[in-house]
């Protein structure tokens, strides 16, 4: 899923189809907080997230020792 910068991500969804995924079981309070957590992750990246990149720019090699 690509998302740009202007796309906010539900992530009450995203936490409801990662429980399923994973086969967990949540309680609303456990709930509530990884929202929390993940509302403030989302806060803290945004400027980064934000920052124009040149599309000349090369994609990062892989290293093989």
């Amino acid at each position: 899923m690509e998302v740009s910068v202007k796309t906010q991500l539900d992530w009450a969804a995203y936490i409801a189809q990662m429980e399923q995924i994973l086969a967990l079981e949540l309680d609303d309070a456990r709930r509530a907080e990884l929202l929390t957590q993940f509302n403030r992750i989302a806060a803290m990246a945004e400027p980064l997230m934000s920052l124009p990149l040149d599309d000349r720019l090369e994609v990062a090699g892989v290293f093989h020792p």
